[in-house]
């Protein structure tokens, strides 16, 4: 994962986020809805990649909100 993207995972119980590369974001958040929806908002703002983990820890979802380096067409 590259530095500046969100990720949002669970561990000890709780949802966080965080910033690749810089450390946590607010939280923790009771469910993975909020935690979602904060660290979409934050990758939004910053317009990186948001990984969004599941509870085992396996990548659940990825969203690009901005430049993909990845992307073919330009």
């Amino acid at each position: 994962m590259p530095k500046g993207d969100v990720e949002t995972f669970h561990e000890d119980g709780k949802w966080r986020d965080r910033i690749e590369g810089e450390g946590s974001l607010d939280g923790p958040y009771s469910t993975r809805e909020e935690a979602v929806a904060a660290g979409r908002k934050e990758a939004m703002r910053r317009k990186v990649e948001h990984l969004v983990h599941n509870v085992d820890g396996t990548i659940g979802e990825r969203n690009t909100y901005g430049h993909d380096p990845r992307d073919i067409r330009g």
